[in-house]
């Protein structure tokens, strides 16, 4: 995608937004509801036409031969209610050119690693949110797509079931496919991405791999255990701290070396029991950029937690 905008009407859901996904790799679309995570797929797809800017899927303009190479999996329910899982299953199979013998064959496959076999012939509609979450999924790989673009796949279900599709998504990377799923979850992409793209009020506000956003944040924070004296915690090298008791995070000053600190605190007769240099987690990098970018964090905070929470 290379400066693609979308709005409707006064509102602006995507702006000027560039974005590259390298063959292979699992990239997670974060950013809080609201923030253009849907409208940049549904465009990447051609659901929706940019109001300017270009794209490109698996190397070529996106038509209806290139779309057959793609398992999407979209955060509203797209099934026919009164239709049995098993014919449900095999008419999307046919629709992406499969045999309804190989379709049969992988549905079957699927809904037993799923835990769905006895519901083969039940019908859609007498499923709960979460067997209708896992049939949709099994729909969307059952061609075995070159490319999985999944939005919110892990909504509508509990711990165990999300469990076994992150274990999908990482079997599937393994096999070559080249993954895109968005998720307000931040904490699921930093368990299981190479890359992630941040969206924040339409605007991209962090893309690379994981080692790389964490570098760019210029941040270097040291948990510490001790007990003594604790006068070393107000050396240059502190920019701010939280203290829980024995426990300490530090956040470093720009160009402060942990071990000057650590120096400090022997220096200073304090007792160590564990000093780490930690990473900041995503949802600390977003946060701070995004407020970079005029978005109040506050705001984001509270809108994040909603969506965790829902």
């Amino acid at each position: 995608m290379r400066g693609v905008n979308k709005a409707f009407g006064s509102n602006q859901a995507v702006r000027e937004f560039d974005f590259e996904l390298p063959r292979g790799t699992v990239c997670g679309l974060l950013g809080p509801n609201g923030a253009g995570k849907t409208t940049a797929i549904r465009i990447m797809l051609d659901i929706l036409g940019p109001d300017s800017g270009t794209v490109e899927l698996l190397g070529e303009p996106v038509n209806a031969g290139v779309r057959e190479r793609v398992g999407y999996l979209p955060e509203e329910r797209g099934m026919y209610q009164k239709m049995k899982v098993g014919e449900h299953l095999a008419f999307f199979g046919a629709i992406k050119g499969m045999s309804r013998r190989d379709a049969g064959r992988e549905a079957a496959r699927w809904l037993e690693r799923l835990d769905l076999r006895s519901r083969a012939n039940d019908r859609v509609d007498t499923l709960s949110k979460g067997m209708q979450q896992k049939v949709q999924f099994i729909a969307t790989i059952l061609h075995q797509p070159e490319l999985l673009i999944l939005d919110e796949p892990f909504s509508g279900l509990d711990p165990i079931n999300s469990e076994l599709l992150r274990e999908i998504v990482v079997e599937r990377k393994r096999a070559g496919t080249t993954v895109l799923f968005s998720t307000h979850l931040i904490d699921d992409a930093e368990r299981i991405c190479d890359r992630v793209c941040m969206i924040a009020g339409a605007r991209k506000v962090l893309d690379g791999t994981l080692a790389e956003v964490r570098a760019a944040s210029g941040r270097k924070d040291v948990n510490v255990v001790f007990e003594g004296d604790r006068g070393w915690l107000g050396h240059p090298a502190v920019a701010s701290l939280t203290d829980h008791g024995r426990r300490v995070e530090v956040r470093l000053a720009p160009g402060a070396d942990a071990q000057d600190l650590l120096r400090a605190a022997v220096d200073a007769g304090a007792r160590i029991e564990r000093f780490e240099i930690a990473e900041p987690s995503l949802r600390e990098i977003f946060l701070e950029r995004a407020g970079a970018r005029g978005l109040p964090a506050t705001e984001l905070q509270a809108a994040m937690a909603e969506a965790e929470a829902s």
